[in-house]
């Protein structure tokens, strides 16, 4: 299986080693840093970083005592993860992944199903995740919410480019996002369709936590984020929502948390 040649050249700018390190991408790496430290187990085991890019969050998991085996299509990307204490990175498909089965305590999806426009692909990494996992593992999976591109354009003025608009319209009507403006080729779900995606794939979906909120929308969210009072001020706030059903999709990202059932004898 390839990767789409745009995505791999969208990747190979490079801005992913820095992005959640700065800006308001240091409210997404907060709050799935502390949503992973809630869902994920207590006992430390094997945990398979999925997408993980160039290491963010392989590198505070692998600190935290688990077994980081961390897979990403972009060379690049693992050429950063591989230098990172306790990580181990290769190059990899999610649709296809090169372990075991039943041989991973946790799956983290926090980057694949962005970019997988084709359901078929979808749910092929879905079972996939599932394949690997042991009975009773966990898995979470990230997610762009379905208005995340416009409420992005919204707040920065390109709604008012017809071009744009068009684009939007489309991506608001299907969830597919085409190369040609910002981003990259992407899909965009509804919170209950990751839910229904994940429990095809055999998992039990255990909860789902908006990651930014409204918050993330905010012109000065810069301002908060730099005031370390005002920040923790903010992310009390965002637990106090993360999982009211009628807020979900109002945040960029979305995490939605399952576990493998044990079969019963």
């Amino acid at each position: 299986m390839e990767l789409n040649a745009d995505i791999l050249e969208y990747y190979g700018r490079g801005k992913e080693a820095s992005r959640l390190g700065e800006g308001v991408g240091r409210l997404e790496f907060w709050r799935t840093q502390e949503i992973l430290r809630r869902v994920l187990p207590a006992s430390r085991g094997r945990l398979l970083d999925v997408g993980g890019g160039c290491g963010a969050h392989a590198s505070w998991l692998a600190a935290d005592g688990w077994e980081v085996l961390l897979v990403d299509p972009v060379p690049s990307h693992v050429v950063v993860a591989s230098a990172l204490p306790g990580v181990t990175a290769r190059v990899g498909d999610a649709r296809a992944l090169e372990f075991p089965d039943a041989s991973a305590d946790v799956v983290l999806l926090l980057g694949p199903l962005y970019h997988l426009p084709d359901p078929a692909d979808r749910q092929a990494c879905l079972a996939e995740a599932t394949r690997v996992l042991r009975p009773g593992g966990t898995a979470v999976a990230a997610t762009i919410n379905r208005h995340a591109a416009l409420h992005d354009q919204l707040n920065r003025g390109g709604w008012f480019e017809p071009w744009r608009r068009a684009r939007l319209s489309e991506t608001v009507a299907t969830g597919v996002v085409r190369p040609g403006g910002d981003f990259t080729t992407a899909y965009l779900h509804h919170p209950a369709e990751i839910a229904a995606e994940m429990a095809a794939a055999g998992l039990t979906v255990t909860g789902q936590y908006s990651v930014q909120g409204a918050v993330g929308w905010m012109g000065n969210v810069d301002a908060y984020l730099d005031d370390e009072g005002k920040r923790a001020a903010v992310l009390d706030a965002l637990r106090m929502i993360e999982s009211d059903p009628a807020l979900l999709g109002v945040s960029a990202h979305l995490l939605t948390a399952a576990v493998l059932p044990v079969p019963r004898c």
